[in-house]
């Protein structure tokens, strides 16, 4: 597939960590047993310099499943996005939700391969540069998305609510949110922010999924497999993006403001599907609550 000329938005940083979980991806997509289809994955992959020369297929890793990044890691990311792809799928079959929000969309192309309703609308929040080098992949594979699909190309430390608006985002109809691999990155007031805006954003029936990192010291897991062969294999140390401050009891916040909320580890859903990964010592993962929350209707 030929080099992606406008590849520049996911080739350092925060950006980069959106190939790592595409790679991922299309590693679960090729598995026999995978538990998330991502036909785009593998063309994100191919398409940037910094992620040409990794595996798209587990074969294609020396000592597969025993690697902790492709291995590992990368189940994890297969487990994430089926979890996800189910919570969006359901928040808007079993209700009015047609507006879905995805904050820090990256190389997610849940627009084009999930089975939407007729009349949703996808809106994906994310950096200009990393939107630009997304529809340059899909539009090279002439890809056609199964909803309406609405870029929005804002960072969040911007005014995004404004942008959001003047996309068409209705705030008096059910929206259904997701901030998927995101709230590592933010300093906890944005975090807040998101939450609370979320929240005066959302009418009754609407619907929230996010993920979060409990550990009161990320450091502690400096020398976890997970991110020594992160940064050994791809050199992405993903503890130098991370924001290391305490985190907010975001899910309580919600509690508290009349939401239902639910909080689960990843190994729950592992047990689950019975694949993904389960607990081990010095683990990374330890930390990672999945949170799920919907609003009543008044």
């Amino acid at each position: 597939m030929p080099r992606n000329t406008g590849a520049e938005g996911v080739e350092g940083g925060v950006g980069v960590t959106a190939l790592l979980v595409a790679a991922a991806r299309a590693i679960e997509t090729h598995r026999d047993d995978a538990l998330a289809r991502d036909v785009y994955a593998e063309h994100f992959v191919l398409a940037a310099p910094a992620s040409a020369g990794w595996p798209v297929r587990i074969h294609q890793v020396e000592d597969g499943d025993a690697n902790p990044l492709w291995g590992r890691f990368a189940r994890y990311f297969g487990l994430r996005t089926r979890v996800l792809d189910d919570f969006l799928l359901r928040a808007v079959h079993t209700s009015s939700a047609r507006q879905v929000v995805l904050f820090g969309a990256g190389l997610d192309s849940r627009a084009f391969r999930l089975a939407w309703p007729a009349g949703t609308v996808v809106f994906e929040i994310d950096r200009a540069g990393v939107l630009a080098f997304k529809h340059e992949v899909l539009d090279g594979l002439s890809a056609a998305p199964s909803a309406a699909r609405v870029p929005i190309p804002v960072d969040l430390r911007a005014d995004w609510v404004a942008a959001l608006a003047d996309a068409g985002f209705d705030p008096a109809a059910p929206s259904v949110w997701l901030a998927e691999g995101l709230m590592f990155y933010l300093p906890p007031a944005a975090e807040t922010y998101l939450i609370d805006t979320v929240d005066r954003l959302s009418t009754g029936g609407s619907a929230l999924a996010f993920e979060v990192k409990l550990e009161k010291d990320l450091l502690a897991y400096r020398d976890s497999p997970l991110y020594t062969s992160t940064a050994d294999q791809i050199g992405i140390d993903l503890l130098t993006l991370f924001d290391l401050e305490p985190r907010p009891d975001s899910a309580g916040d919600l509690t508290g403001k009349g939401w239902s909320t639910a909080v689960h580890t990843p190994f729950d859903f592992t047990r689950h599907h019975g694949r993904g990964p389960l607990p081990e010592q010095n683990d990374a993962l330890a930390g990672n609550r999945w949170v799920f929350a919907t609003k009543p209707r008044a």
